[in-house]
């Protein structure tokens, strides 16, 4: 079902026009750029700032916004040439470390993850009350993840309950519905199930549960061909990013606005998402770089995915420090 439903979404972006190879230019000679998102302030935030601000223009980009659900459907898009440039969350970065694209740009290492469990189900705080538990998630990306590591702490694997895969939005009307037990999902999804639970639903665990084995990185990807034929597009679009932290830092109000408008979602939905991950401006991320910090944080991310991926495979072969630090000067 999740292939069917990635195999629809690519065709539906064929159909609207965007399968041309490469960027390309409208009439005011701005370099077109599809860049694929996904509903939730953390996809958004630096992005849009950057749109209403001018800074992409600046650069001499338009900005093409093509929404998905996932960071998997995301990387299968830019495979096929549909998309140029995407954001993924953590449970996608495997796919990166096995070299199907290459992240240009660090985003933030976020908390917006989180396995819910309804009382009434007989889910308790204990990660154990989960075994044969019907659960939701979606396959290939941070629910999976954090399903996984909420089951390993109470010594169970995914045999051990009976898990649906599904995209973000089936589970959250799965689980509203009272159709499951528990599901693993992201914000703002995780946000909507919780208001509307009320107090039968609860967190049983979130990133931050797990953050002495993950740094759950998100990151805006590419692939390597397209970054090779477009180098210099590839860092003036880095440069609109980082203009768009910056705003972001100091303008949070107004950055949730634009984000709601994108998404056309309450205002106060999209704001409460600010605490899903700690913000930095360019300055500080540069900094982070320079002092290897964000290189251990992709090196523990890398190794939180286990057998699924090489753990040799350096953090340089698929984090390309290079852009980011070009696009600072």
């Amino acid at each position: 079902m999740k292939k069917t439903i990635a195999m629809l979404l690519i065709a539906l972006v064929a159909i609207t026009g965007v399968f041309a190879q490469g960027s390309s230019e409208d009439a005011g000679g701005l370099e077109t750029v599809r860049v694929a998102y996904m509903t939730n302030y953390a996809s958004l935030c630096s992005l849009v700032a950057g749109m209403e601000t001018g800074a992409f223009e600046e650069q001499g980009i338009q900005v093409e916004l093509v929404e998905f659900a996932d960071g998997p459907t995301i990387i299968a898009a830019m495979e096929s040439g549909s998309i140029d440039i995407g954001y993924i969350g953590h449970g996608a970065h495997k796919l990166c470390v096995n070299g199907r694209a290459k992240i240009f740009a660090f985003s933030h290492v976020g908390n917006g993850d989180a396995v819910i469990g309804l009382r009434s189900h007989g889910v308790t705080e204990d990660p154990s009350s989960l075994k044969g538990k019907s659960i939701g998630y979606a396959s290939g990306t941070s629910s999976e993840q954090i399903l996984k590591w909420t089951l390993e702490s109470a010594g169970l694997t995914m045999d051990d309950v009976t898990a649906y895969e599904m995209d973000a939005a089936a589970i959250t009307s799965a689980m509203t519905s009272g159709s499951l037990d528990a599901c693993a999902n992201w914000s703002p999804a995780t946000f909507t199930i919780l208001d509307a639970l009320g107090d039968d639903a609860f967190v049983v665990a979130d990133n931050v549960t797990f953050s002495d084995r993950s740094a759950s990185v998100a990151s805006w990807i590419v692939m390597d061909k397209w970054a090779q034929e477009n180098r210099d597009l590839l860092v003036r679009f880095t440069k609109g990013l980082y203009a768009g932290m910056d705003y972001r830092a100091e303008n949070i109000e107004q950055t949730a606005e634009w984000v709601a408008q994108v998404l056309g979602a309450g205002y106060d939905t999209v704001y409460a998402q600010r605490g899903d991950a700690e913000w930095l401006t360019a300055d500080e991320m540069i900094a982070q770089i320079e002092d290897g910090t964000i290189e251990k944080m992709y090196e523990v991310q890398k190794l939180s995915f286990g057998s699924e991926v090489d753990p040799s495979t350096p953090v340089s072969d698929y984090v390309m420090f290079d852009i980011m630090l070009e696009a600072a000067e």
